[in-house]
């Protein structure tokens, strides 16, 4: 293992992901786990990994996530966010590449709360005129 970690924080709904990243062979763990087997959906795999991609280091960092809360789908995009954020600080000189692909962008859009007397946010219950 080497010393020179890069923290990155990504968030998304109610997921959180902490990216610790070090120069090496291209692991990527997530939970103790490989992306395929903590994430069971392609789209979910590409996902995680597309900020990595996008700087062109596949195979060049090792990446070690610790994902927690809010579902797969919420813990695949924090995990792109943090890894871009490791990223930055690792090299800064990938900020704009990154920042024009939108993920340094927290995605804003949480669940909408249930009122009530209400079936749920916005589900109401059936009128019945007569």
């Amino acid at each position: 293992m080497n010393s020179t970690f890069s923290w990155g924080t990504g968030r998304r709904k109610n997921a959180l992901a902490r990216v610790r990243l070090c120069p090496g062979s291209g692991e990527l763990k997530i939970n103790d786990r490989t992306v395929e087997d903590y994430f069971p959906r392609l789209v979910w795999q590409s996902l995680a990994t597309q900020s990595l991609k996008t700087a062109g280091l596949e195979g060049k960092v090792d990446v070690f996530v610790n994902a927690s809360g809010g579902g797969l789908s919420g813990q695949a995009g924090a995990v792109r966010m943090g890894i871009a954020r490791a990223l930055i600080r690792m090299n800064p000189d990938l900020r704009p590449v990154l920042k024009k692909e939108g993920f340094l962008t927290r995605d804003p859009r949480m669940v909408e709360r249930k009122k009530f007397g209400q079936k749920g946010a916005r589900g109401k219950r059936q009128f019945s005129k007569r």
